[in-house]
């Protein structure tokens, strides 16, 4: 997050965070949602629903300012995940996120 200082007068100084604008839900395309195939094996549903929520934390955190792998620790990525309204993730969604960064 970015400080911005904004002068008001000559004898005042105001600092203030300037937050990075989000899109609004209402711009965004909304796609219509497709049942998941029928007849695969439980393991490919749990790395599939891995990889969205992964994918998910991914971009709160590019959103954040987290940029690297390096910068995504366990810690970081859980508590986006807590803010985002997400489940904490195991220690193989944080590798798979830290994956996903570049």
């Amino acid at each position: 997050m970015a400080a911005v200082r904004t002068r008001t007068s000559r004898s005042q100084t105001r600092t203030t965070a300037r937050q990075h604008p989000l899109p609004q839900m209402s711009t965004l395309p909304v796609l219509p949602k497709k049942p998941l195939p029928a007849g695969r094996p439980r393991e490919w549903y749990e790395t599939h629903n891995r990889r969205l929520k992964a994918m998910r934390i991914a971009i709160a955190l590019l959103d954040t300012g987290v940029y690297s792998a390096e910068q995504a620790h366990n810690h970081t990525i859980r508590s986006t995940a807590d803010r985002i309204g997400v489940h904490p993730p195991s220690l193989t969604t944080c590798h798979l996120v830290r994956a996903l960064l570049p």
